[in-house]
């Protein structure tokens, strides 16, 4: 029987992983058992930069965290090495950091195993699909431009009828 510290101290942990899970609007769960330092390092420094939390837990931990927040579904992923990237703000930043590492790493040595959206349970597939979303700012530019090109086109053709006037007239 652990010591009542040592349980309170769990308690603890579990109740921050649940918070964290609660306030996030996405994460990945990952498998890294083969990633090397140097992978790892530019990993977590591209996560930091964009905002998006990365740590090892323990997958006891995160079964009752996730229990608690409200996400079924991660009983048959939580076994060997898990990792977490949760994101409080894009929904996307951290699948899309994560599947670029899964692709860079060979073989199966660091995978995504599952992954969360707004508070429901999302499998890998999902993660992968979410990962190929261009980014906002590419989303916004294609947009615009195709609201731009109708007009574009209109004006083109107006300038195009007002040469073909100046040379019957001409």
């Amino acid at each position: 029987m652990p010591s009542q510290k040592v349980l309170e101290s769990k308690k603890q942990i579990v109740a921050n992983l649940a918070e964290t899970l609660k306030s996030s609007v996405a994460g990945v769960l990952v498998d890294y058992k083969g990633i090397n330092v140097a992978d790892d390092t530019k990993l977590r420094k591209e996560l930091r930069e964009a905002n998006v939390e990365y740590s090892v837990v323990k997958n006891t931990m995160l079964r009752f965290a996730a229990k608690e927040a409200g996400l079924e579904g991660w009983d048959e992923v939580l076994n060997g090495t898990t990792a977490l990237a949760t994101s409080k703000e894009d929904p996307i930043i951290a699948a899309k950091i994560i599947a670029k590492y899964a692709d860079i790493v060979e073989g199966d040595a660091f995978s995504i195993k599952s992954g969360f959206m707004d508070g429901k349970v999302v499998d890998a597939d999902t993660v992968n699909a979410l990962a190929k979303i261009p980014a906002k700012e590419v989303l916004i530019a294609t947009m615009l431009s195709s609201l731009n090109a109708p007009l574009s086109h209109f004006a083109v053709v107006l300038d195009q009828i007002a040469k073909k006037k100046e040379e019957e007239v001409a």
